[in-house]
C-alpha cells in the first residue's frame, strides 16, 4: 500500500512541476513572441477636427484622438500631415521631436522620419499616414 501512495505523490509532484514549467515557459515566451510580432494596425473612418491647428507653427505637432487610436498632426512648410501615433513594432506611442523633425518611439529606440518612414530600430513598417483636409482655417484628420 505504501508503494501506491508513493507513486500517487510522485505522480502529483510530476504533474505539479510540469504545470509550473508550462506557466513559466508561457510567462517568458509570450513577451518574447509579442516583441517579435508586429503591432496590429487598424482603424475606422472617423473624422476629427484638430483643435488649435491654425496656431501651430511649422515643425510643431498636436496629438489627436481618432476613436481609440491616437494620431499626430504635424505642420510642415506645405501644410499639415498626420500619422498614426502607434509604433508599427509593438504598439508603443511615438512622439514628434520638432527639433530633429522625427518621430521617436521611446520603447525600443525606433526612429521614423518626417514622412513616417523607418530610419532605425525594429519597426517592420512605416507609420501609416492619415488623410488631412483643411477647410479655411479648420483642419480635419480622417482615419482609414
Amino acid at each position: 500500500m505504501n508503494d501506491q501512495h508513493g507513486s500517487t505523490r510522485r505522480g502529483f509532484l510530476d504533474w505539479f512541476l510540469g504545470l509550473c514549467s508550462a506557466v513559466t515557459g508561457a510567462a517568458l515566451g509570450l513577451p518574447a513572441l509579442l516583441y517579435l510580432w508586429p503591432a496590429a494596425r487598424g482603424g475606422g473612418a472617423e473624422r476629427v477636427e484638430v483643435e488649435g491647428a491654425a496656431a501651430l507653427e511649422v515643425g510643431q505637432s498636436k496629438l489627436v484622438q481618432l476613436g481609440s487610436k491616437p494620431a499626430i498632426v504635424v505642420r510642415d512648410r506645405l501644410g499639415f500631415r498626420a500619422f498614426s501615433a502607434v509604433c508599427t513594432h509593438l504598439g508603443c506611442l511615438v512622439r514628434w521631436d520638432g527639433a530633429r523633425q522625427e518621430f521617436l518611439c521611446p520603447c525600443h529606440a525606433a526612429v521614423f522620419d518626417s514622412a513616417g518612414r523607418v530610419v532605425s530600430g525594429p519597426p517592420p513598417a512605416p507609420l501609416p499616414e492619415l488623410a488631412v483636409k483643411q477647410i479655411e482655417d479648420k483642419v480635419y484628420v480622417t482615419a482609414g
